[in-house]
């Protein structure tokens, strides 16, 4: 059954991406600019059904490239945040303690007698985000998204080498449980520590690079409508600028977005000095960074406005 189902899954998403660009399509359709190589690695992900690592500085969209491939596939996205101290229990499953207690008591009114055998079983398992994706029937593969993997510790990431290469984890009490529809896993890393080399070795691979000014236009243009052609162009300038000042937490896509909508919302077309002032909380998060941008003067960084 697991081959047949596997089967059907790899034709239906042949059938619906033929090729890259089909795929980079069904992403724009969505609102998601991918780009050419973006889109390719991503087709890879889909078409191979093995896991990818998107790499790159905060806010260039590596989530966002996970939630428009499950909305592009028309599957549920799979979320699973990790964060320092992260367990394998809490991203895979835990047990319904209070249903075990529950049936413990009614046996005893009963007079009957419950082993442990009974009580651990799937009757009583609660899946976390992981066996939530693995167990996820179809037709379609869920899109598991893994966010933010270097802020794990190294035993987690040597839990995850099971999943990542057969699609499958073992519970001690129920033993391996394996994918009927695999899903297509993203994985996403602000690099703040080096991932170890086994876990990249079961995974494709792509650097998400801050992309240009044209396409930061393109993108807040699409997200945020009512900005307009020449305030977009302008927020993309703008966030340009900024990245190229000393700043903490360089602006990424989101702060770009947030920007364009920021100055939308106080009414204004074009973004000038003032109101560039007034809606620098969307766009920069450290008080020094602020600072810095103050004395580097606010039209100098917006630019001139014809």
């Amino acid at each position: 059954m697991l081959k047949i189902n596997s089967t059907l899954v790899t034709n239906d998403l042949a059938d619906r991406f033929p090729q890259a660009g089909a795929l980079s399509a069904a992403l724009a359709g969505v609102g998601y600019l991918a780009g050419e190589q973006l889109g390719a690695a991503l087709f890879l992900a889909v078409r191979m059904g093995q896991p990818i690592l998107l790499e790159g500085e905060p806010g260039v969209g590596k989530t966002e490239a996970a939630k428009a491939l499950a909305a592009a596939i028309g599957t549920p996205l799979v979320r699973l945040q990790c964060y320092e101290g992260i367990t394998a229990s809490e991203a895979l499953y835990e047990w319904n303690y209070p249903r075990q207690l529950l049936a413990i008591r009614l046996a005893e009114a009963a007079g009957d007698r419950i082993e442990d055998k009974d009580l651990f079983t799937g009757e009583y398992l609660l899946p976390r985000p992981l066996l939530s994706a693995l167990l996820h029937p179809g037709p379609r593969p869920a899109v598991l998204l893994i966010d933010e993997v270097d802020r794990a510790d190294d035993e987690f990431e040597a839990f995850l080498f099971e999943l990542l290469a057969e699609a499958a984890v073992t519970i001690p009490e129920l033993g391996t449980q394996r994918a009927v529809v695999p899903p297509v896993t993203v994985l996403t890393s602000n690099r703040t520590r080096d991932l170890h080399d086994a876990l990249k070795r079961r995974c494709l691979y792509h650097w998400i690079a801050y992309p240009g000014t044209a396409r930061v236009a393109e993108i807040v243009r699409r997200r945020v409508p009512g900005s307009g052609e020449r305030l977009a162009g302008q927020v993309a300038a703008a966030v340009g600028r900024l990245r190229g000042l000393d700043l903490t937490k360089p602006p990424g896509i989101s702060e770009a977005i947030s920007w364009a909508f920021a100055v939308s919302v106080f009414g204004a077309a074009e973004l000038g000095a003032p109101v560039a002032g007034q809606t620098l909380s969307t766009v920069l998060k450290y008080p020094e960074d602020e600072d810095t941008v103050r004395q580097a003067g606010l039209a100098a960084v917006v630019g001139r406005i014809d």
